[in-house]
């Protein structure tokens, strides 16, 4: 390519209009994500219901057009993008109005729902009105992923037969970023079947709402097992003060395994180790969340806008899949069967959590 192709190229990038709701603290990591990817995106308007949150949001980005109501702002900027960093609660309705006012992409936080039905909804809305959604499964872009994803392509650890991922957080907390992960690892395979065990009703009423622990066992399509373990029961490979991040996602083969973990660090037994145990660290999760996994996530996100054939690793669809696979798990659990994959008629799935309610000890 000459000089000259590459200058009209970089020339003609295009640039996405952003309109965000939801100012917290996660909320503002998206927002310097879209800052610091000037290039790809214009931020053109903010909406939270705390006016000081909206102050100072605009005054530290540069943003011109402030709202209290959601639906005000997308009626008013028509943006590209549509950003939401809300509780749980809300993502169906706000996957609602980015429909209604046609939006071209949305990025939203994990989980993508509260319930299969509306998992199930949410997936349908976007597809029906041809919405690029991502969810929000960013651990993908730690540099431990990174190396973990290069010891995988390389063939390091061989045929891959297992993949176990353990968190001290809870399912709705950090299990369905990691049974995403596991789902990243195996190549996007799909689950044929699910068993699964649940219990503890100590967190069902948080924003989050999650058993107190959850071990499940998936069959993958390619003949790997998918393991996920969720809460303190689960092994710790962390000091307990490290609890958020105490999250690892292991790959075992016929040459060996390699893992990965939340707070930046990796070790492998593997091909070209020669026998001994490798690892490493980069920075932790405080530094990467805040300097790197946005940006990466965003710009991949832009380049998904331009180009169909460079579908986004955090697209919605894998996402669908992964909260299906934990569903089947927990319906195993309380049904005391193996759970056939996919789960027949989704939009009709009872709310798991309300059986875990009146089910659960």
């Amino acid at each position: 390519m000459s000089d000259r192709s590459a200058w009209l190229m970089e020339a003609f990038v295009a640039q996405y209009t952003v309109a965000q709701v939801g100012l917290g603290n996660r909320g503002i990591t998206h927002l310097d994500g879209f800052i610091r990817n000037s290039d790809r995106f214009q931020v053109v308007a903010v909406c939270d219901l705390v006016e000081q949150k909206r102050r100072e949001a605009a005054e530290r980005f540069g943003v011109a057009h402030t709202y209290a109501d959601a639906r005000q702002m997308l009626a008013d900027v028509r943006p590209d993008v549509f950003c939401f960093v809300t509780q749980p609660d809300v993502r169906l309705s706000m996957v609602e109005l980015a429909a209604e006012y046609g939006v071209r992409a949305l990025a939203f936080e994990k989980p993508m729902a509260t319930s299969l039905s509306e998992a199930w909804r949410v997936t349908h809305l976007c597809n029906q009105a041809g919405i690029k959604a991502v969810v929000c499964h960013q651990h993908k872009y730690l540099t431990s992923f990174q190396k973990l994803r290069e010891l995988l392509d390389a063939g390091e650890v061989g045929q891959v037969s297992e993949i176990h991922a353990t968190c001290q957080a809870y399912l709705q907390q950090l299990g369905t970023h990691y049974m995403d992960y596991i789902i990243w690892a195996n190549g996007g395979a799909r689950g044929l079947w699910a068993v699964g065990h649940i219990h503890g009703r100590g967190h069902l009423a948080d924003s989050h709402p999650s058993p107190d622990y959850l071990m499940g066992q998936v069959a993958f399509e390619n003949g790997v097992r998918g393991i996920i373990e969720c809460g303190l029961p689960s092994p710790s490979h962390m000091d307990p003060s490290m609890f958020w991040t105490d999250n690892r996602l292991t790959v075992r083969g016929t040459y060996g395994y390699a893992w990965a973990d939340t707070n930046g660090r990796w070790g492998a037994f593997c091909r070209s180790s020669k026998g001994e145990v490798i690892g490493g660290a980069g920075d932790p999760w405080a530094v990467q969340e805040q300097e790197r996994l946005q940006v990466l996530y965003l710009r991949d996100l832009a380049d998904w806008l331009d180009d169909d054939a460079k579908p986004h690793p955090c697209r919605l669809e894998l996402a669908y899949h992964g909260y299906e696979i934990l569903e089947a798990m927990c319906l195993s659990a309380l049904d005391h069967v193996k759970v056939t994959l996919p789960i027949l008629d989704p939009a009709s799935s009872p709310d798991i959590v309300e059986r875990m309610h009146s089910e659960l000890p």
